[in-house]
């Protein structure tokens, strides 16, 4: 049986267009049906009835605002850098899409007569290839803030490049676990490595830090900080109208899609059937396995509008801190912990030392948060001395009353 590589390999140039624009209508189709999903999940979240007027229970109410936004007038600031402002939001569209080349979507399929597989190429470091994909989308908000000419705009651009640049750190090393148990970089490696379990199991740590890492590399709630309405007036495309805001509002659906399917493919088994199902892949010819991926992203997604619908907006001090503070160094000590696991086992340790190591770390973390939890207790009960006088002179009040007796019976005032 060939392997994934080579069936894409094989594949003849007009067969890679065609799952290009299938990829292309798929993730299209998929953002339309994500705001309807989304807009009637918080609906039934928050007892409302959601989109129910445009089409049978509003499915098309999506299409509707899409077409609205088209017909829109499109407005450019005066202030703004014209060529740069219209670049922006294209390259935001373009990158999300780009990130769906290396993602596996189902294993061996016939498509028109050929043996293939839905993945456009297979490159040795396709995991690294959608980190920088995803690193280049940042530029488009940034030259949106910053071209429009604009202060609260720039100040939602320069907002996101920090917080992409902060949490794509903590995603990068979550990832790192994943390289060390797969022996590879390949993404249809990785799904083929998780036959037996799920990274999401075995590696559950990283799974929760990418799950984390991934809401504040999308800008979605409640790490929506770069379009803050509170503070910076809907943020970076506060100036854009039109087709161009659509191009931000398709990006930003696309990522959330594309980050799923990533998630899927590193730790939910890709493609693959849910444990104890696995007969289903053979049906409709290999095709089954597209359903099976698209639960899982769905999965994925509903998270995204979950949150959204229960969390407040964290403070931008609170998320950078998280992301620093705490992200970060969990990563790399879970990369020293997972690093040293798949050292013992390869050199052929028994299973009583590996299993005694893990014992021992989570012994370690959790003496050190008792004893963190411990110094907190204390210095909130320590008493609180007295402030200083401030130096400066603050006036008293011009008159000061100390009482108002109201009289019972005629209600006047002493």
């Amino acid at each position: 049986m060939s392997t994934t590589a080579q069936l894409i390999g094989a594949d003849p140039g007009w067969l890679i267009i065609v799952k290009a624009a299938l990829v292309f209508i798929v993730c299209v189709v998929l953002t339309i049906m994500s705001v309807w999903g989304e807009r009637r999940i918080v609906a039934r979240m928050q007892q409302r009835s959601g989109p129910n007027r445009v089409g049978k229970f509003g499915l098309l109410q999506a299409l509707a605002d899409g077409v609205k936004l088209a017909l829109k007038e499109d407005l450019i600031p005066a202030a703004a850098d014209k060529v740069v402002f219209i670049l922006a939001p294209i390259i935001s569209a373009t990158t999300c899409f780009m990130s769906f080349a290396v993602i596996p979507i189902t294993g061996e399929v016939t498509l028109f007569g050929h043996k293939t597989a839905m993945q456009l190429t297979d490159i040795p470091v396709g995991v690294l290839y959608v980190l920088a994909i995803a690193s280049v989308g940042v530029y488009g908000i940034v030259l949106a803030g910053w071209s429009s000419g604009s202060t609260y705009p720039l100040l939602g651009g320069l907002r996101s490049s920090a917080q992409v640049i902060s949490y794509e750190i903590a995603m990068g090393l979550s990832l790192v676990a994943v390289f060390i148990y797969s022996g590879s970089m390949s993404t249809s490696d990785i799904v083929a490595a998780q036959g037996k379990w799920w990274y999401a199991v075995v590696l559950f740590p990283s799974f929760v830090i990418y799950c984390i890492s991934m809401v504040g590399e999308t800008n979605r709630a409640p790490f929506d900080l770069a379009e803050a309405e509170g503070e910076l007036v809907g943020g970076f495309h506060t100036e854009y109208s039109s087709l161009k805001f659509a191009l931000f509002f398709l990006a930003e659906y696309v990522n959330i899609i594309a980050v799923s399917a990533l998630a899927t493919t590193l730790f939910l088994g890709g493609y693959h059937a849910l444990p104890g199902l696995g007969f289903t892949e053979t049906w409709l010819g290999g095709w089954f396995t597209l359903i099976w991926f698209f639960i899982k992203v769905l999965f994925f997604f509903f998270i995204f509008v979950w949150l959204r619908g229960t969390l407040p907006r964290l403070r931008y001090d609170q998320f950078m801190q998280f992301g620093w503070k705490v992200l970060i160094p969990v990563s790399i000590l879970w990369i020293l912990v997972v690093a040293t696991l798949r050292v013992l086992s390869l050199q052929g340790a028994s299973r009583a030392v590996v299993l005694a190591f893990a014992i021992g770390i989570v012994i370690i973390v959790m003496a050190v948060n008792i004893l963190f939890e411990n110094s907190k207790t204390k210095k909130k009960n320590m008493p609180v001395a007295q402030s200083a006088k401030p130096s400066f002179a603050v006036p008293e009040l011009p008159i000061q009353v100390s009482s108002i007796n109201v009289s019972q019976k005629g209600g006047d005032r002493v």
